[in-house]
């Protein structure tokens, strides 16, 4: 049974016949088209397979360059002409029904890999035939010293035959005798080329000791040389050559005459250059990529005295929604237009523009006076954005943030330039955008030091640097102590100790909080029981209730109101022992989704405090439907008290606040307490319970437990 006209076996053989004709016009072969489509065929199974695959392994595209060169397909038209096929008709043909955009990509990698196949095929072909010509060369040198001695007719037959160019000339440069195939490379008669003197075949790229070595030959000072060096053909086209000259003596060893071969390596060079500047340069942009700017860059910071330099980092502002709205082509277009843009900002000597990838761009200054031009570069920059840029019909208004980094060459790295700009970019992105931030080093410092604290926090979680100091609860009409609230630190190798302000925002960042916060709630709970245990199990002394910080992403996560529970029922702590406080601003505006496994926890018989009130500007209505039990008060509505006498406005807040709670059913908790003063007006306005340093700061749970002692001896 024949199989479908349009099966994947034929899809297969199309997209080999449209490949073998692309590079058939461009190959050195005898092999027919025919011949050269199955010797192409077994290869674009290979990349199918490749692009299919369950786990995508790019050596298949390796080996589809590799046996390009196998194929004698080494002109660079013919893996560029490859290339093209692979990305118009790979996906088309041989993707089946897979997921377009990641095809793509893979066929992307794939066309970069056949590349990288193809270059290292070539230069190990190269190799051997570079090795092969040298021992051609020594055996011709050998044979034409020979056939000088000998006969003519031998001579005449190496001479011509040779698959090199070889020329002949005497120790003043004159042109005797050129073979055919050095008459073809440069394009010219006999007659012409005899007419030649070598001294007349400089060219402006020859290496300074070219012709210092030639002078040597001649004069007898050495037997051969070899150099790369390229010559000008008629057309005014440069013929690059692997050349090399020794020196003929006559039977009693005088200097007599100097051979010339020749290899035309034009091509190699052509190809080698263009996939040095694919190497190089952004394939979408074309401009020069990261590998490419930071070669400069680190030029730059190696120049001598007296020289600086300026960089400006761009990160472009909401370029993702144009990505989620439009799709990546769109998304490409603009890049491809900013790019243009910033093409045009950098025109002055020593300025420069690279993509980096994604939509982070570089602009680089050099000179004297870069204090200056940066700003103004920086400045060109933004004003180039200004103009909307159209795509699929749409006005699209394109802003961006830059970071600037100036100073002297000589001492910072590319890598602490790149960083230092890269901060101060996201520096302008946090100030809202659209402007240009320079570098500062104690902002640098900060953020180092941020980042190094997100990036240590997994392991500091696992290695145990975290420890929990507790405050106590005071009940301000008997003084005796109520609770405690845990107050987690960190306990860093190279910091010290750290306070939560420090970490928990990070934690927060990065979701570790959810960890973190369980690993709290699990301590505290159990000290809790400790506590009660270490008392004989009664409640006549020692805390009744922990309490312990919930922060708003714990509140989402949907594993809290069972972590609780299991921690209380592994624990033995009754629900009534444990206070969870929330933040007033967490709280604002919060739907029935968020309030529910707080409402949960409140059922089972957990307090929920309300923590930092009068701080989120909250509507006070809202008291009404929170599942909260307790208010605590936040310590700038108090701090006045402190002083003598306390301001009246903020009493009659305070007053105000407690006779709201109380009516409400709510105990009201202050912060913040200091001074014995203080502490008396709140108990005289009616507050329930307060903390602060003027009871005791946080500290570990013995002392806590000698506090509550003390508080329980007649």
């Amino acid at each position: 049974m024949s199989a479908q006209p349009d099966g994947p076996e034929d899809r297969l053989r199309r997209f080999a016949t449209i490949w073998s004709r692309a590079v058939f016009p461009v190959t050195s072969t005898s092999s027919t088209r025919p011949e050269l489509e199955e010797q192409l065929l077994p290869e674009a199974r290979r990349l199918s397979e490749a692009l299919r695959a369950r786990v995508f392994d790019a050596e298949a595209g390796r080996a589809a360059g590799a046996a390009l060169v196998e194929a004698h397909c080494t002109d660079p038209d013919a893996l560029s002409r490859t290339l093209d096929c692979v990305d118009a008709y790979l996906v088309l043909y041989c993707g089946g029904d897979g997921d377009r955009e990641d095809l793509r990509a893979r066929c992307a990698r794939l066309q970069h890999a056949m590349a990288a196949g193809f270059a290292e095929a070539l230069r190990r072909r190269t190799l051997a035939e570079q090795e092969a010509v040298a021992q051609a060369a020594l055996r011709a040198q050998g044979v034409v010293a020979q056939a000088l001695h000998a006969t003519e007719a031998r001579f005449r037959a190496v001479f011509e035959g040779a698959a090199i160019g070889i020329g002949i000339a005497d120790l003043e440069g004159n042109v005797l005798q050129v073979n055919g195939a050095l008459r073809r490379m440069f394009g010219l008669s006999e007659q012409t080329l005899r007419g030649r003197n070598v001294i007349q075949w400089t060219h402006p790229d020859d290496a300074p000791q070219t012709w210092k070595l030639y002078e040597e030959l001649v004069r007898g000072e050495r037997e051969h040389y070899h150099v790369e060096k390229a010559f000008y053909r008629p057309d005014g086209t440069v013929l690059w050559t692997n050349l090399t000259v020794s020196l003929l003596r006559d039977p009693d060893g005088n200097p007599q005459y100097q051979l010339a071969l020749m290899e035309d390596t034009t091509e190699r060079r052509l190809l080698n250059l263009r996939l040095r500047y694919e190497a190089t340069h952004d394939a979408l942009t074309g401009l020069p990529n990261r590998t490419f700017f930071f070669e400069r860059l680190e030029k730059a910071l190696s120049a001598g005295e007296g020289q600086r330099f300026g960089l400006c980092y761009l990160d472009l502002d909401g370029f993702k929604t144009v990505n989620d709205s439009l799709g990546h082509a769109a998304g490409d277009r603009l890049l491809v237009e900013v790019a243009d843009r910033l093409q045009s900002c950098a025109t002055a000597p020593g300025e420069m523009v690279a993509r980096l990838g994604g939509d982070e761009f570089v602009a680089l200054t050099t000179g004297p006076d870069t204090r200056r031009t940066v700003d103004e570069l920086a400045a060109r920059i933004m004003n180039a954005l200004l103009a909307p840029i159209s795509i699929d019909g749409r006005e699209l208004t394109v802003r961006g943030s830059i970071g600037i980094v100036e100073g002297p060459a000589g001492e910072r790295s590319a890598a602490e330039v790149l960083r230092s700009a890269d901060i101060t970019m996201y520096r302008a992105k946090s100030a809202g955008g659209n402007r240009f931030e320079l570098a500062d080093p104690e902002a640098d410092a900060r953020a180092i030091t941020r980042h190094g604290l997100t990036t240590a926090l997994p392991t500091a979680l696992e290695r145990g640097e975290f420890f929990i100091e507790y405050q106590p609860l005071v009940h301000l009409g008997d003084g005796s102590v109520r609770g405690a609230e845990a107050l987690v630190r960190w306990l860093h190798p190279q910091h010290g100790v750290l306070s939560p302000d420090r970490f928990i925002p990070l934690a927060e960042h990065t979701g570790l909080i959810v960890p973190l916060g369980r690993w709290v709630l699990e301590q505290s709970v159990r000290q809790a029981r400790a506590w009660q245990e270490r008392n004989g199990g009664t409640d006549a002394v020692g805390p009744l209730r922990i309490n312990v910080n919930l922060s708003p992403c714990q509140l989402t996560h949907p594993g809290l109101v069972q972590d609780t529970v299991e921690i209380l029922e592994r624990t033995g702590v009754e629900p009534s022992a444990l206070c969870l406080e929330v933040t007033e601003s967490a709280l604002i505006g919060a739907d029935d989704d968020l309030l529910k496994p707080l409402r949960r926890l409140a059922e089972m018989g957990v307090d929920i405090a309300l923590d930092d009130f009068g701080t989120g500007y909250s509507n006070l209505a809202n008291l009404r439907r929170l599942p909260v039990s307790i208010l605590k008060l936040d310590r700038s509505f108090t701090q006045s008290m402190q002083q003598f006498p306390a301001d009246p406005v903020d009493l009659k807040i305070v007053e105000g606040i407690v006779s709201l709670a109380h009516s409400l059913d709510l105990a009201v908790t202050v912060e913040g307490v200091e001074t014995g003063a203080q502490a008396e007006q709140l108990r005289i306005l009616g507050c329930d319970t307060a903390q602060g340093w003027y009871y005791a700061r946080p500290g570990p749970p013995e002392s806590l437990h000698d506090l509550t002692l003390a508080d329980a001896t007649p």
